[in-house]
């Protein structure tokens, strides 16, 4: 079985170099006669648009999303198109809660027509390229809301360095996650829920067969991701139906969480398959039949209402343990990563804080009855005497900080390379607003489209200092796209994670520290242990004042 997967990847590899090559010519010979560029690839041929040396085919269909009386079911391969299909508009954003566009939420985005069959994704190719190195963007949005057409995501910026870039829309909240009995019962594999990681999982075999035609290398491909983005491609990493899919993963705001199990309940949670029953008896549904009968807006707006949280689900096929298990286990995809959290994380995400305890003696008396023998390591971390930058660092540091340390601990555990990062950058429009390196502030740096952000964005200053970091986080992220290794003309060399904890810090500009969590880091592993140990807590925002009382130490933790 593994001889035949590798011969049949290597016929492909051939077949890609092939193709690559007619599609440079194609790319190549449509700019010089000042034609929109024409691709033809496995799923047909599609006619894009060409700016500035780039070309650029949006909203191509990589899958079907199986909708109404066929809705929650994994997607359906895109069958081949006759004909020249016209790739110059991005595709409907997958349905989510209009809400969400409200003017004084910082990442709103004009959305356009929603539609539920949303399974499109954009390619933004070089018009030379040929065997470039491939970056495939998962937008972030707590796995309910976004698209790939957001403006920051424009790839255009990262193709000019010589990558081909792709980014891609998946399906979302409950009509991308919902699992429920009967569904299971329709399944081969007795499973429901992940059919938004499923999407994915498909995107990425569509580029397998398809990217070497627009110039790109099915055998060096990245999946990168920022926040729900980048807890995707930590899924992905784990998941077997996504093995050999990519080469390399970069996770940005990544946070490893507790997720429900589809038939049991476990860890603090009821079971998915539960929660898909819940929500039916909610919205006053017999059925599964009646919550198919429903609009997908009417759907998407009731679940939301009733306050369905969207979650992945340990089904034993699609994602098979908790991601922390699984890479305890060291069976995540053994590939190069790079990794990172921003220090002000939860400055635009002040939701996911408790209400501040009154003064000081309340905070001490919430963290000591929560955390018991470990208070007095916590408190002198998140000390009292600075209540809300308290709270504020202990949820970043137990989402974000430890998940992006693990991760770069447990790579280097199996022998992988990893480079992890922290963004520290501020800049005066979000430092007055008091959101210093807030949650996502990094991506227009990384993508180069500092000043192409949206109205409700802090405004990024248009000077030279700000234009000089982010060519430096392009230079970077596209060198370890290229090779697997971060590298930055001119700048520091990005030391691998390993005995002396090395982080490429971002502000002004880049600069390398070692061990930037110090204590924080075995603090959060130590918590996080137990509660897994216990099995009957979450891990999660639940950190700090709003802390369960934690479990009594275990024997596997230290």
């Amino acid at each position: 079985m593994i001889a035949a997967r590798i011969r049949a990847r290597a016929a492909l590899t051939r077949a890609a170099g092939v193709l690559a090559g007619v599609a440079g010519t194609v790319l190549a010979a449509s700019a010089q006669a000042g034609e929109p560029p024409v691709v033809r690839a496995e799923a047909g041929i599609v006619r894009g648009t060409q700016e500035d040396g780039i070309a650029i085919f949006r909203g191509i269909p990589y899958a079907e999303a199986p909708v109404g009386e066929r809705r929650w079911q994994p997607p359906v391969a895109k069958a081949h198109w006759e004909g020249v299909r016209d790739a110059r508009a991005f595709g409907p954003p997958c349905f989510q809660p209009e809400a969400r566009g409200a003017a004084n939420n910082i990442y709103a985005e004009e959305l356009g027509k929603m539609s539920e069959d949303c399974l499109t994704l954009n390619v933004w190719a070089p018009d030379d390229a040929a065997n470039a190195p491939v970056l495939v963007w998962i937008h972030g949005g707590a796995l309910v809301a976004g698209a790939s057409s957001f403006g920051m995501y424009d790839g255009a910026h990262l193709a000019e360095e010589g990558v081909v870039v792709v980014s891609l829309n998946y399906r979302l909240g409950v009509l991308g996650f919902l699992a429920h009995p009967e569904l299971s019962a329709e399944s081969e594999q007795d499973i429901s829920g992940n059919y938004g990681f499923l999407d994915q999982i498909e995107a990425l075999r569509w580029i397998e067969r398809n990217i070497a035609a627009f110039g790109g290398d099915p055998d060096n491909v990245t999946i990168a991701g920022e926040s729900a983005g980048a807890l995707s491609v930590m899924y992905l990493m784990t998941s077997p139906l996504a093995r050999e899919l990519f080469d390399k993963a970069v996770m940005q705001s990544s946070y490893m969480i507790s997720t429900p199990a589809l038939k049991e309940a476990e860890h603090g949670h009821p079971s998915a398959e539960s929660l898909g029953l819940w929500l039916e008896e909610k919205l006053e549904a017999d059925d599964l039949a009646d919550l198919r009968a429903l609009g997908p807006r009417e759907l998407v707006a009731k679940a939301t209402a009733a306050g369905y949280p969207t979650w992945g689900t340990v089904d034993g096929k699609v994602i098979p343990h908790q991601i922390a298990e699984s890479f305890d286990r060291g069976e995540q995809a053994p590939v190069p990563v790079l990794a990172g959290f921003n220090s002000g994380e939860i400055r635009s995400l002040r939701r996911l804080l408790p209400p501040a305890p009154a003064d000081a003696e309340e905070y001490e008396a919430k963290v000591r009855a929560a955390y018991g023998d470990l208070a007095d390591r916590f408190l002198a971390i998140y000390p009292s005497d600075t209540i809300d930058e308290s709270m504020l660092a202990a949820t970043r540091d137990a989402l974000y900080g430890w998940t992006a340390e693990r991760i770069g601990r447990k790579q280097a555990a199996i022998g992988a390379p990893a480079y992890l990062y922290l963004f520290d950058h501020g800049y005066p429009a979000a430092d007055e607003a008091g959101l210093h390196a807030f949650h996502a502030s990094e991506i227009p740096f990384m993508f180069g489209t500092i000043w192409e952000t949206t109205d409700n964005w802090p405004r990024i200053p248009r000077t030279e200092e700000q234009r000089t970091l982010s060519d430096a986080m392009v230079d970077y992220w596209i060198s370890f796209a290229r090779s697997g290794v971060p590298h930055a003309e001119g700048r520091p060399g990005w030391p691998r994670f390993g005995d002396d904890e090395a982080y490429m810090v971002f502000d002004r500009k880049p600069f390398v520290v070692n061990d930037v969590l110090g204590d924080r880091y075995e603090l959060y592993e130590e918590t996080v242990c137990r509660r897994r140990a216990a099995g009957d807590q979450q891990w999660n925002w639940n950190v700090g004042v709003i802390s369960p009382p934690l479990p009594a130490k275990a024997p596997q933790c230290r």
